[in-house]
């Protein structure tokens, strides 16, 4: 079997590494930048955080703020026409995973325009071109866009959330700076970082994992589970600890995929517009604990990680059970809602649901084959 790994080209990590921007265009010598953001960033002034430095240093942009939560279409397709307005010759993409989700699918499909239907995209696409240059700047600890080759969109009109996996779509430079992530509101660090400890769970368990994703996973876990209350708090070292771990986790497993929380996440953001984040943390330990006897020895490894000491010599089965239970208590403490009622799922859509986390290409790699019946009793059991 052959394991493939890829990583972006340059990444820099901490407090003030927005400020590597300047050189790295430059350096490649690029002319105008499309910034994608959304209105929210640039009300709280954190775009202005990085569009300040392109000011200063004389590089030229257009700003493109039409990014929503959970991106459609509709808003892939307003991006390209602002990209092409603009001449731009590279991407820069201020925010979590919807406006970096939102400039890969502007990137390729300018220099792809066969897949201009955006829902061709879906699943893994052969496009022949990299995507147009992308800088990422992450403003939430979670999804790591910045460094995988996978993006979710949302067609709004079928109502479902489609992933696209791509290695022509991985942003060029990654920039993980904690400055642009430190007015985050409680709950967004609790959903995203949630969705990160998801990822690195999921990537570690997964049907495709093998020993080098497994040790970027592990750590992962580990900094997340030392670092997401801290960072909830306000302790700013949890912040820059979350901000490393999360990229961490997606070294891992946009390499080897996920599993069937994100496969029954992605319905509930295309439904209900649940973020994402939220609707990862909502699943995990019930999913966790569905899978628990198709995962070895690898809930000890977990649990380990997590802290949980003195776990030599205790039965599998009960390991499992201290690992679910771990993560349960890490989501309360950080204030995950503890029902899909209480993010607005309706219980008469759950087998529509259940239909469409069956067929999403994250639920192919979870370590438990499944069916629709299956996951429709998961999500009643938690409803």
């Amino acid at each position: 079997m052959t394991n493939r790994m890829i990583l972006n080209e340059t990444s820099y990590f901490g407090p003030g590494a927005r400020y590597q921007i300047v050189d790295e265009v430059k350096r490649r010598g690029f002319k105008k930048a499309l910034v994608v953001t959304d209105k929210v960033l640039v009300k709280t002034g954190v775009v202005a955080k990085v569009t300040s430095i392109l000011d200063e240093a004389g590089l030229p942009y257009e700003l493109f703020d039409e990014v929503v939560p959970n991106p459609t279409m509709k808003v892939v397709k307003a991006g390209l026409a602002a990209f092409a307005r603009s001449k731009a010759d590279y991407l820069i993409a201020i925010g979590g995973g919807s406006p970096q989700d939102t400039s890969k699918a502007i990137g390729i499909i300018s220099n792809n325009p066969e897949f201009s239907d955006i829902r061709s995209l879906e699943g893994v696409a052969a496009t022949k071109k990299p995507a147009v240059p992308m800088i990422a700047l992450a403003t939430t600890a979670g999804t790591a866009a910045e460094v995988t080759i996978n993006y979710v969109i949302t067609d709004e009109e079928k109502r479902r959330k489609f992933v696209c996996v791509d290695p022509h779509d991985i942003p060029i430079v990654a920039i993980i700076d904690a400055d642009l992530m430190s007015s985050m509101p409680k709950s967004l660090k609790a959903a995203t970082g949630m969705d990160a400890l998801t990822h690195a769970i999921e990537g570690f368990i997964t049907k495709g994992a093998w020993e080098l994703t497994d040790a970027l996973h592990l750590k992962a876990i580990e900094i997340i589970a030392r670092s997401l209350r801290a960072s909830c708090a306000g302790d700013a070292q949890g912040v820059i600890d979350m901000a490393l771990g999360q990229y961490v986790a997606g070294m891992g497993f946009s390499n080897v995929g996920l599993g069937l929380v994100h496969g029954m996440a992605h319905p509930l953001g295309a439904f209900y517009d649940t973020p994402h984040g939220v609707a990862n943390a909502v699943l995990l330990p019930t999913v966790m604990a569905y899978n628990a006897d198709y995962t070895g020895e690898k809930y000890r490894a977990i649990a380990t990680a997590m802290g949980v000491k003195g776990l030599e010599g205790k039965p599998i089965a009960e390991v499992r059970g201290i690992a679910v239970d771990t993560v349960t208590r890490l989501g309360h403490d950080v204030g995950i809602p503890a029902s899909l009622r209480e993010v607005g799922v309706k219980e008469a859509d759950i087998p529509a649901l259940a239909a469409a986390a069956l067929a999403d290409v994250c639920t192919g790699g979870n370590p438990r084959d499944t069916n629709v019946g299956e996951i429709a009793t998961l999500y009643r059991s938690i409803f």
